[in-house]
Protein backbone atom coordinates (compact mmCIF):
# COMPACT_ATOMS: atom_id res chain seq x y z
CA UNK A 1 0.00 0.00 0.00
CA UNK A 2 1.00 3.50 -0.91
CA UNK A 3 1.83 6.26 2.07
CA UNK A 4 0.44 9.64 1.45
CA UNK A 5 4.18 10.71 0.69
CA UNK A 6 4.88 8.35 -1.86
CA UNK A 7 0.97 9.55 -2.91
CA UNK A 8 2.42 13.36 -3.37
CA UNK A 9 5.60 12.12 -4.75
CA UNK A 10 3.56 10.44 -7.62
CA UNK A 11 0.68 13.29 -8.23
CA UNK A 12 2.08 16.51 -8.32
CA UNK A 13 -0.10 19.68 -7.84
CA UNK A 14 1.54 21.07 -11.35
CA UNK A 15 -0.82 23.45 -13.27
CA UNK A 16 -3.85 22.14 -10.68
CA UNK A 17 -2.57 23.63 -7.99
CA UNK A 18 -2.24 27.28 -9.56
CA UNK A 19 -6.00 26.91 -10.51
CA UNK A 20 -7.26 25.64 -6.77
CA UNK A 21 -8.92 28.22 -4.79
CA UNK A 22 -8.83 30.47 -8.26
CA UNK A 23 -11.59 33.32 -8.02
CA UNK A 24 -12.36 36.69 -10.30
CA UNK A 25 -13.31 39.34 -8.84
CA UNK A 26 -15.22 41.82 -11.04
CA UNK A 27 -13.56 45.15 -11.09
CA UNK A 28 -10.78 43.18 -9.66
CA UNK A 29 -7.40 43.83 -10.28
CA UNK A 30 -4.81 41.13 -10.81
CA UNK A 31 -0.80 40.86 -11.50
CA UNK A 32 -0.40 38.03 -13.43
CA UNK A 33 2.99 36.13 -14.86
CA UNK A 34 2.84 34.08 -17.85
CA UNK A 35 5.56 32.13 -19.12
CA UNK A 36 6.56 30.22 -22.50
CA UNK A 37 6.85 26.56 -22.91
CA UNK A 38 9.94 25.38 -21.34
CA UNK A 39 10.72 29.07 -20.52
CA UNK A 40 12.00 29.51 -23.85
CA UNK A 41 13.35 33.11 -25.11
CA UNK A 42 11.17 33.29 -27.96
CA UNK A 43 10.93 36.92 -27.70
CA UNK A 44 14.56 37.97 -27.90
CA UNK A 45 13.54 37.89 -31.23
CA UNK A 46 12.67 41.68 -32.12
CA UNK A 47 9.88 40.71 -34.13
CA UNK A 48 8.11 38.05 -32.11
CA UNK A 49 8.21 40.69 -29.39
CA UNK A 50 6.34 43.47 -31.48
CA UNK A 51 3.88 41.60 -32.62
CA UNK A 52 2.83 39.95 -28.64
CA UNK A 53 2.97 43.41 -27.58
CA UNK A 54 0.63 44.55 -29.73
CA UNK A 55 -2.12 42.10 -28.47
CA UNK A 56 -1.61 43.21 -24.96
CA UNK A 57 -3.86 46.27 -25.51
CA UNK A 58 -6.09 45.39 -27.65
CA UNK A 59 -9.43 45.98 -27.19
CA UNK A 60 -10.86 42.92 -28.91
CA UNK A 61 -8.36 40.71 -26.75
CA UNK A 62 -9.51 42.28 -23.87
CA UNK A 63 -12.91 42.41 -23.79
CA UNK A 64 -14.16 44.34 -20.89
CA UNK A 65 -10.95 44.18 -19.41
CA UNK A 66 -8.22 47.01 -19.11
CA UNK A 67 -4.45 46.42 -19.01
CA UNK A 68 -3.05 48.63 -16.65
CA UNK A 69 0.44 47.57 -16.99
CA UNK A 70 2.61 45.30 -18.79
CA UNK A 71 5.81 43.91 -19.38
CA UNK A 72 7.51 41.34 -22.22
CA UNK A 73 10.31 39.79 -20.98
CA UNK A 74 12.99 37.12 -23.39
CA UNK A 75 10.61 34.14 -21.66
CA UNK A 76 7.72 35.27 -19.74
CA UNK A 77 4.88 38.16 -19.51
CA UNK A 78 4.12 40.30 -16.37
CA UNK A 79 0.32 41.89 -16.91
CA UNK A 80 -1.50 43.98 -14.31
CA UNK A 81 -4.86 43.40 -15.22
CA UNK A 82 -8.08 45.68 -14.21
CA UNK A 83 -11.00 43.43 -14.82
CA UNK A 84 -14.33 44.29 -15.94
CA UNK A 85 -18.11 43.10 -15.22
CA UNK A 86 -18.19 39.92 -17.57
CA UNK A 87 -15.24 37.92 -18.06
CA UNK A 88 -13.29 35.79 -15.82
CA UNK A 89 -9.45 36.39 -15.57
CA UNK A 90 -8.57 33.22 -16.78
CA UNK A 91 -10.72 34.12 -19.88
CA UNK A 92 -8.93 37.63 -20.58
CA UNK A 93 -5.37 35.90 -19.80
CA UNK A 94 -6.31 33.06 -22.52
CA UNK A 95 -7.40 34.96 -25.01
CA UNK A 96 -4.57 37.30 -23.98
CA UNK A 97 -1.66 34.05 -24.83
CA UNK A 98 -4.25 33.30 -27.57
CA UNK A 99 -3.75 36.34 -29.79
CA UNK A 100 -0.08 36.54 -28.42
CA UNK A 101 0.99 33.19 -29.63
CA UNK A 102 -0.78 33.27 -33.11
CA UNK A 103 0.83 36.95 -34.06
CA UNK A 104 4.34 35.28 -32.36
CA UNK A 105 4.09 32.57 -34.44
CA UNK A 106 3.50 34.23 -37.77
CA UNK A 107 6.25 36.84 -37.05
CA UNK A 108 8.66 33.93 -36.32
CA UNK A 109 7.09 31.32 -39.03
CA UNK A 110 6.67 28.59 -36.78
CA UNK A 111 3.48 26.96 -35.22
CA UNK A 112 2.27 25.57 -31.89
CA UNK A 113 2.24 26.23 -28.52
CA UNK A 114 4.36 29.17 -27.08
CA UNK A 115 2.89 30.18 -23.86
CA UNK A 116 2.75 27.52 -20.71
CA UNK A 117 -0.45 26.35 -19.76
CA UNK A 118 -0.63 27.80 -16.69
CA UNK A 119 -0.15 31.23 -14.91
CA UNK A 120 0.47 32.65 -12.16
CA UNK A 121 -1.91 35.61 -10.53
CA UNK A 122 -1.92 37.57 -7.64
CA UNK A 123 -5.33 39.29 -6.42
CA UNK A 124 -4.58 43.13 -5.49
CA UNK A 125 -6.26 44.17 -2.03
CA UNK A 126 -7.87 48.18 -2.34
CA UNK A 127 -5.20 49.33 -0.61
CA UNK A 128 -2.29 48.38 -2.43
CA UNK A 129 -0.83 50.82 -4.63
CA UNK A 130 -1.62 49.92 -8.32
CA UNK A 131 0.97 52.72 -9.53
CA UNK A 132 3.48 51.47 -7.37
CA UNK A 133 2.70 47.63 -8.62
CA UNK A 134 2.79 48.85 -11.97
CA UNK A 135 6.31 50.38 -11.69
CA UNK A 136 7.32 47.42 -10.51
CA UNK A 137 6.28 45.53 -13.25
CA UNK A 138 7.87 47.82 -15.93
CA UNK A 139 11.26 47.72 -13.85
CA UNK A 140 12.07 44.24 -14.46
CA UNK A 141 14.23 44.75 -17.62
CA UNK A 142 16.31 46.83 -15.08
CA UNK A 143 16.13 44.30 -12.33
CA UNK A 144 17.25 41.52 -14.85
CA UNK A 145 20.32 43.91 -16.27
CA UNK A 146 18.57 43.94 -20.17
CA UNK A 147 19.39 47.63 -19.63
CA UNK A 148 20.31 50.38 -17.78
CA UNK A 149 17.21 52.79 -18.04
CA UNK A 150 13.63 51.61 -18.94
CA UNK A 151 13.47 54.24 -21.27
CA UNK A 152 15.84 51.69 -23.33
CA UNK A 153 13.47 48.89 -23.12
CA UNK A 154 10.37 48.76 -26.14
CA UNK A 155 8.40 46.47 -24.72
CA UNK A 156 6.23 47.55 -21.45
CA UNK A 157 3.86 50.46 -20.91
CA UNK A 158 1.32 51.67 -17.68
CA UNK A 159 -1.29 53.54 -17.34
CA UNK A 160 0.07 55.55 -15.21
CA UNK A 161 3.92 56.11 -16.49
Amino acid sequence: MASDTDNRMLHKPGHAALRKGRVSVANGAYLVTATTIERARIFENFHAACATSRCFEDKVVLGDAAMLAWVLMPDHAHWLIGLGEHDALSTVVNRIKSASARHANRALGRTGALWSKAFHDHALRAEDDLPDTARYVVANPLRAGLVKSLGDYPFWNATWL
